[in-house]
């Protein structure tokens, strides 16, 4: 191999992996190196549509802050929920129907070859891969079936950075315990330790560091500030369900299955703009625009609509003339119905809000690609995008005979990334938010200035 390895591993899901990650991909990119990202295995909701099918959003934006080609080998195995005891199983961004239908521990000899040859590849083609674990190494159930861990770090050789959240409390028991759990060929991987989202004065910690190093002999290398308004979508794309900011109120509705809701990122930095998160109809009164995100399981977020009375708020919101806004899976449930016929779902036919003129069937095939999309003959609410055209992706396997539909005050679009565009923010909202490159600098500034000096650079040695 002629890359290097450095993994950034948790003591928990949360802990801000993902966040030091690609903070890490932009230093590092920042010093010449070529550099790309790796994560084994990520479930959840959020992707991305690159060369080759589809991976996790988290490391579509690592590989930008590494100044890297997106790309599915960084990124080899996504498993998308569709429900409490299934996901789909994306394997270098196709579908794999197969693998989806095996019991959780049974993937592992049919995954492992895949995550093995990613990582290995992208090692010979890259000088440094920033790779990125899954929850914590010391899931002691887990450990035979580990494909995202330690299992990645010894094929790797990779130097590990062990991270803990700090603001949740039992940070240095946190540590010492996965510390304590681990392997001995696997300890004497991890160089450091990192506490992250710390509030207050940094010198108020000691004597803690100084004594979990006596009892591991791993020092604290970084304390990393909470920093919640960085920019970038949370880890895995999960959502903070408190409101955020002032003024022209969005609410999206979060039902269950909710998926690609990083695309709605730019609107919680928004000025003027308050974003909230709708599970119960009185969220909705008062609100300038709703948004309906995309659904991994449409039929049964539908049902959950129905059951909680959002169905009925929506149709109320419509008909007072208000601007709703379906996105991929939303507008599947604002069309008549849904048709299911191969059971790629749920099977049967469904009935929807009723709010377009239109049905959608799904089908085997998924559609994975990049689309450019001009909006034409919009009314009301929507007219400030006349004639604008938007980029952005789709992710789906329904098809209702259209890219975008409007009637009154609601539109429907098969388009993820709207609010993406910059120009659309500007004519909806009059403000078009700040870039991502931006952002990416000022996460590579913040690592430059709370790790030991020349610590992340001793970490490139042979």
């Amino acid at each position: 191999m002629n890359g290097r390895a450095i993994m950034v591993q948790g003591t928990s899901s949360g802990a801000g992996k993902s966040f030091l990650a690609t903070a890490l991909c932009r230093y590092y990119a920042r010093l010449g190196l070529r550099v790309a990202p790796f994560k084994a295995q990520n479930m959840s909701n959020n992707a991305r549509v690159v060369a080759g099918g589809e991976m996790g959003s988290a490391q579509y934006f690592q590989a930008l802050a590494a100044r890297a080609v997106p790309e599915v080998r960084m990124n080899p195995v996504l498993l998308k929920p569709e429900g409490d005891q299934k996901s789909q199983v994306v394997v270098l961004g196709r579908p794999d129907p197969a693998l989806s239908r095996l019991p959780w521990h049974a993937r592992k000899a049919r995954l492992w070859p895949v995550v093995r040859r990613a990582l290995l590849e992208l090692m010979e083609a890259y000088e440094l891969v920033i790779l990125e674990g899954a929850g914590s190494p010391a899931e002691i159930n887990l450990k035979h079936s580990d494909i995202v861990n330690m299992r990645v770090a010894l094929e790797a050789r990779a130097r590990v950075l062990l991270v803990a959240d700090i603001d949740r409390g039992g940070a240095f028991a946190h540590l010492y315990g996965t510390y304590a759990l681990l392997e001995p060929e696997e300890r004497a991987l991890i160089r450091g330790f990192v506490l992250n989202k710390f509030r207050g004065d940094p010198s108020l910690l000691s004597p803690a560091p100084e004594r979990l190093e006596a009892l591991t002999g791993v020092p604290t290398v970084a304390v990393l500030p909470y920093w919640p308004d960085h920019g970038l979508p949370e880890e895995d794309g999960v959502f903070d369900a408190r409101p955020v900011g002032q003024g022209f109120t969005v609410a999206v509705v979060a039902y269950p299955r909710a998926s690609n809701l990083d695309e709605l990122e730019p609107l919680k930095h928004l000025p003027g703009v308050r974003l909230v998160w709708a599970r119960q109809p009185e969220v909705l009164e008062g609100a300038g625009l709703v948004v309906l995100p995309g659904s991994k399981h449409t039929a049964s977020d539908l049902a959950w609509l129905q059951a909680r009375g959002l169905a009925e708020a929506l149709r109320a919101h419509a008909q007072a003339g208000r601007p709703l806004l379906g996105i991929c899976g939303g507008l599947q449930m604002l069309g008549r119905a849904l048709h299911d016929p191969s059971g790629i779902e749920s099977p049967g036919s469904h009935t929807g809000l009723g709010l377009l003129p239109l049905e959608t069937v799904f089908k085997a095939e998924k559609i994975q690609r990049h689309t450019r999309l001009r909006l034409e003959g919009l009314t009301g609410f929507w007219r400030a995008l006349e004639g604008l055209e938007v980029a952005g992706y789709e992710i789906r396997h329904g098809e209702s005979g259209g890219l975008y539909f409007q009637q009154g005050s609601v539109l429907g679009l098969y388009l993820h990334g709207l609010f993406e565009n910059p120009e659309v923010l500007g004519r909806l909202f009059g403000q078009e938010g700040g870039g991502l490159e931006a952002r990416f600098e000022a996460m590579a500034d913040l690592v430059a200035a709370q790790f030991r000096p020349g610590f992340l650079e001793s970490l490139l040695e042979r």
